[in-house]
């Protein structure tokens, strides 16, 4: 059976980073509790200032710049591209990582996954007119960063989102239709998770 949860902005928590260095918001995880235990976890991070990231061992990372100008990422001794906004960048979560901020501070959004649990898959869309996408992920996230957007799954009612919810789709029955609906030009990133069995 096909679920779908619509998760709202207002309602994520706000948690303290692994090393104590800022804070999180957590919009959704598969399971655990505090920063242990999950196989997949998506939140928004906000970074005041350069320095460094926590460790999550055994974890791959996907990064993507909301708000702010950028940043680049020393990931154990090499220099990253300049991430700007809509910009995803992957890493390991055993490496030493620290960012230095290009112009003040940032809000980041970030998908950590097992990835001896879970394959992946991000990628950030623009929805410019009516779009249908088809998935036959056990677990679909659809995450906006525009004021307003429609999600129609396999004809059931309109969900809409606004800024920074979050659609979460959990998927038995083989493949999903997706439709998405928007006034204006809308940015989305749509993240597909298989669990591998392992």
């Amino acid at each position: 059976m096909t679920q779908t949860r619509i998760l709202r902005a207002v309602d994520y928590p706000r948690m303290p980073w692994k090393n104590g260095g800022g804070s999180t918001e957590e919009i959704t995880r598969d399971s655990g509790q505090d920063l242990d235990g999950f196989g997949w976890r998506l939140s928004i991070a906000d970074i005041e200032a350069s320095g460094g990231f926590s460790v999550f061992a055994g974890y791959q990372r996907i990064i993507t710049v909301l708000q702010g100008a950028g940043m680049t990422l020393d990931v154990d001794g090499v220099i990253s591209r300049e991430l700007l906004p809509s910009d995803p960048f992957a890493f390991s979560g055993d490496s030493k990582v620290s960012c230095t901020l290009l112009d003040g501070p940032i809000r980041d959004f970030n998908l950590i996954y097992a990835a001896h649990r879970y394959s992946a898959r991000l990628q950030w869309i623009d929805v410019r007119q009516p779009q249908r996408l088809f998935s036959s992920a056990n677990t679909l996230l659809l995450f906006s960063v525009a004021e307003q957007v429609a999600i129609s799954v396999d004809g059931q009612a309109w969900d809409v989102l606004g800024k920074h919810d979050c659609a979460q789709v959990q998927n038995a029955e083989g493949m999903l239709e997706i439709e998405l609906q928007s006034p204006r030009i809308s940015r989305c990133c749509l993240i597909e998770l298989n669990a591998t069995g392992q």
